[in-house]
């Protein structure tokens, strides 16, 4: 399990969903056809919220990218009729539609939704390259699209250290780094 997505499944957590890392979505031999690839290994969503006031799914793709230049916006706005690339969520909607509807029957079949559920993109990332960060948020909200970038992120990172004791690394370190000055 990765870290990142074990943070960011905390905090859904905290804001009311229950959550699943790593959850698999068992496309049929006819959904990979039409997907355009026949042999495509299951698909894989991070993280998965689900949150039963509001009836709603996130499939949230989460992303740390910390050490690098971050989510790039070219790579996000692109589009593909087959899937490919990084972003295959974000930039086949042929593949996101038959993924979130294959998604859907499974947690119907589970009894974890209904026919009534909605299934809502979203993206987790621990850095955005600097000059893309506007771009990102204009595309993300064109796009009825949810987007956690790292700002909002630290945020909610922050809030954890004003909650009651919890015995979870984040929230430890939260407290800590928080309510604790650096001096040199």
């Amino acid at each position: 399990m990765d870290s990142f997505e074990s943070l960011v499944r905390l905090l859904l957590d905290r804001e009311g969903y229950w959550t699943r890392i790593s959850q698999k979505v068992n496309l049929t031999k006819d959904e990979k056809k039409r997907i355009g690839k026949h042999s495509i290994p299951r698909p894989e969503i991070d993280v998965i919220a689900f949150k039963p006031s509001a009836n709603e799914v996130i499939a949230m793709e989460v992303k740390s990218f910390l050490d690098s230049l971050g989510v790039q916006f070219d790579d996000l706005k692109e589009v593909h009729a087959v899937p490919q690339g990084r972003y295959k969520l974000f930039t086949c909607e042929n593949y996101r539609d038959i993924v979130f509807s294959r998604l859907k029957n499974d947690l119907i079949e589970s009894g974890l939704a209904d026919h009534e559920t909605k299934i809502k993109i979203g993206l987790a990332a621990g850095k955005i390259y600097a000059k893309d960060v506007a771009d990102i948020a204009a595309l993300f909200d064109e796009r009825d699209w949810l987007l956690w970038d790292p700002s909002l992120i630290a945020r909610k990172l922050k809030d954890l250290s004003t909650i009651g004791y919890e015995n979870d690394p984040y929230v430890l370190a939260s407290k800590l780094i928080h309510r604790n000055p650096l001096t040199e």
